[in-house]
């Protein structure tokens, strides 16, 4: 028996992932800036460091992430084109809030069996969430796990690397009393908390319609994590910004103290913002308490940004003009001596 028969017989389709891998050519290479050197198929992608020379002193960043249980979502209802503008934004924005313009991604995709029409949508949504944030899908990998996954099961995961100057990279050791929060809204849960999601709509069909939502329920659960790294760095360069928290899984408090310095104490008003419904109704239907709902979900912010008060009007102009709703959320304060603090106050708009 030859190789590549007796790796068929033991579950590798071979042929499916070079037809998957035509398939996504032409999204992956729209993702493609200049310094992006050859295409798709080599053992390594290349980009062109020269470009970093317009820098006085670059700094690179890296962050890895992935999109969690949501892509269990994904399969129940056999959509997958959105699922990579999770994995950019969980990506991407999670190296945007230092400053860092982002240069490329590569990602990873685990299967039990490789569908390649699926795995072309997967990461033709990776390419133009890619493309949305300015960042060049470099490279990547499918692997076929046969045996260990389902054959309808699947994972994704990548790595993005940017680059910021020395002295521009964003901090809580920036952080002045007399700051204020300027909240940016998100597009919906994003792809945190998930496995509590899941758990409480255990008993739903995806299909239900939910009037509060105006949509499905599992339309509502995919909603596509909203991409933020052009627009911060648009904010970045329009005025100053002294740190900015992307809020991910933990919620709002616990995401914000991690930009804030000790001795620097920060007052949320949740009289400032209504969530949106797919927030109270995750709340309402698992019987859950808002302390628990707050320390998992991101409560309709996608960002935190900490900023002078002279800066937050420019800062809403460039959110305004990307569609993103903002307000100012809470104010900073110091607190000598003391370890850094954020704390919810008020009740949200009924």
């Amino acid at each position: 028996m030859a190789a590549e028969s007796a790796y068929a017989a033991a579950g590798v389709d071979i042929a499916a992932g070079d037809r998957a891998v035509e398939l996504m050519k032409d999204a992956v290479a729209r993702s493609h800036r200049p310094e992006v050197l050859g295409g798709l198929g080599g053992f390594a992608g290349f980009f062109d460091a020269s470009a970093l020379a317009r820098y006085r002193h670059p700094v690179l960043a890296t962050s890895t992430d992935g999109v969690g249980t949501k892509v269990a979502i994904a399969g129940a209802m056999g959509v997958y084109d959105t699922i990579g503008y999770d994995l950019i934004g969980m990506l991407v924005d999670d190296l945007v809030v230092t400053g860092a313009e982002p240069l490329f991604v590569t990602d990873y995709i685990a299967c039990g069996k490789v569908h390649p029409e699926r795995i072309a949508a997967i990461v033709g949504g990776i390419a133009a969430a890619c493309t949305a944030a300015g960042a060049a899908l470099l490279g990547g990998e499918t692997a076929e796990h046969p045996g260990l996954m389902g054959a309808e099961d699947f994972d994704i995961a990548g790595a993005t690397t940017g680059v910021v100057e020395y002295d521009e990279i964003l901090g809580a050791d920036r952080v002045r009393p007399g700051d204020v929060v300027l909240a940016l809204a998100s597009s919906g849960l994003h792809s945190n908390g998930y496995s509590l999601v899941r758990h409480v709509f255990a008993d739903w069909s995806l299909e239900r319609e939910v009037a509060e939502l105006g949509c499905t329920l599992g339309e509502a659960l995919l909603t596509p994590t909203r991409v933020y790294a052009l627009d911060l760095l648009a904010i970045i360069r329009a005025t100053e910004v002294h740190s900015i928290s992307h809020i991910t899984g933990g919620g709002l408090a616990n995401n914000l103290v991690r930009v804030i310095p000790a001795g620097i104490g920060v007052d949320l008003d949740r009289g400032t913002w209504r969530p949106p419904a797919i927030f109270d109704l995750v709340r309402q239907v698992g019987g859950l308490s808002l302390p628990d709902v707050e320390a998992t979900l991101n409560q309709g912010v996608g960002m935190a940004l900490v900023l002078p008060e002279s800066s937050v009007e420019a800062a809403r102009s460039v959110a305004s003009a990307a569609g993103i709703d903002s307000w100012v959320a809470g104010t900073v304060t110091a607190e000598p001596g003391a370890p850094a603090r954020v704390d919810l106050h008020g009740d949200h708009p009924g």
